[in-house]
């Protein structure tokens, strides 16, 4: 297993609270919106968030 600085930690955990903010915000956006098509465009975006939030947290073995 690779070795993760104190550094890169803080990048990571900072990171992963962009990550995770960005995911709500667009999951939220995608629940309340009225026209279908933007609510899909914004449930896209929270999922590919979403994937790169995983692949963060399985960096740091979580």
């Amino acid at each position: 297993m690779v070795q993760i600085t104190a550094k890169e930690l803080n990048m990571i955990s900072d990171a992963l609270t962009y990550e995770g903010l960005i995911c709500k915000k667009a999951r939220m956006y995608s629940n309340t919106l009225t026209d279908s098509d933007l609510a899909g465009c914004m449930a896209g975006i929270a999922d590919e968030h979403e994937a790169r939030y995983d692949c963060l947290l399985r960096l740091i073995g979580g």
